[in-house]
Formats: C-alpha cells, structure tokens, sequence
C-alpha cells in the first residue's frame, strides 16, 4: 500500500455519486476509459471500481497528481485502473510521452471540470484527441459549468465565470454552443445534455459519422 497523500477535492467528491449514475446508465459492461485531467484521481477510483469490466486509464497534464491517483486507486481496491500517464490535450500524440495510444483505442473518453480552466485551444485539442482515439460507438463525456443561449445562467456560475477570467484570462465558463461548433470539426456532435447538481452539466458526444 503506498503511503503517498491522498490529494482531496470537495467537488470530485460531491459530483462523483451524480456523475457514475450517468455512466452506468450510458456504458455497457465491459470497455476502455481514457479520463483527461484526472487530477486528484477520486473519480478514476470511484468510478472504476463500480465498472469493474472496464479498464480506466487516467491522465493529467502535472505528474505531481500521479501519486494521489495510484493512492485512490488502491485504498478503493481498483485494480483496473492503469498507472497515470502525462497527456497534454494540445499535443498532437496522446499521452506526451511513453508509448503513444492507438487509433480507436478506447471506448470512453472522460473528461470533468478542464475546459474553464484551460486556455480555449485546449478544447480544439480535446475534440480532436477524442475523437482520434475514440472506437465507432464511443463516448466522449464532457462534465462541468457551461454558458447555454436562451438560457438564464445562474447567478453562482455568473460570479465563478468572473472570478475565473480575474485569474487567468484565457479561463473562462464556456458557451455550448461554441463547444459544438470545435467538437464538429472533428466529426463530433452532442448526442446528451444532463442537467446536474450545482449547475453543472453532463454533457455527451458521439462521432457524428462513425455512428449514424
């Protein structure tokens, strides 16, 4: 058992319970995960170990999370999930380094709270990995804020959207519907839109050509 720290987000915590809901409902019982961004590494625990037929490879951008990942892994006894690797979304080779992912590899492709605070190139990036690595049936799971036109947005999500550009200005919630416009350029479209918890939504894309 490693004796690393475990990394803690309230968040993951809180939205982990609705998210899994969505993908147990969504994923059959058996497949590939590639999760962008894993962060801490709660949701790759959490959610591998209640999909024990698919196997659930986690990435992030900082190497400083990847301890926090494999201990979350193992106190939730989640032995299928891999060992982290480094992925930036910007870089045409998935992961940065090591053995380079194969086309159509994986099944899902999972990624939770980075577009608002990425620069907006990164959604280019996003799209057009996933929709390189995903199989002809899968899943691209987008969680999150996200501004939606003819929408009221909540007044919590209009004050994080400023408190986020304050930070950084390339951060910032994104609108849907410029989402849609990068995801369809890599022949992704949105095939489900979940309304969850503390204004946050689910979000679902499928290669628009590959699965007609």
């Amino acid at each position: 058992m490693t004796t690393a720290p475990l990394q803690h987000s309230p968040a993951a915590e809180r939205n982990q319970g609705p998210i899994l809901a969505k993908l147990l409902a969504l994923l059959p019982p058996t497949g590939a995960a590639l999760e962008i961004a894993s962060g801490t590494g709660q949701h790759a625990a959490h959610f591998a170990s209640a999909l024990p037929g698919w196997t659930w490879q986690p990435t992030d951008l900082h190497n400083t999370h990847f301890a926090s990942i494999t201990a979350w892994a193992e106190q939730a006894g989640a032995r299928n999930v891999r060992a982290p690797q480094r992925l930036d979304v910007l870089h045409d080779r998935w992961p940065s380094e090591g053995p380079a992912f194969g086309a159509a590899s994986f099944d899902l492709v999972y990624c939770a709270n980075m577009l608002h605070i990425a620069p907006w190139a990164c959604c280019t990036g996003l799209m057009q990995g996933a929709a390189r690595h995903l199989t002809p049936g899968g899943h691209l799971v987008t969680y999150g804020p996200y501004l939606e036109d003819g929408v009221p947005t909540a007044p919590g999500n209009l004050s994080f959207d400023a408190s986020l550009r304050a930070q950084d200005g390339d951060w910032g919630i994104r609108r849907i519907e410029d989402v849609a416009a990068v995801a369809a350029q890599a022949d992704l479209q949105l095939a489900a839109r979940h309304a969850m918890p503390a204004n946050n939504l689910l979000l679902v894309w499928t290669h628009a050509s590959r699965n007609a």
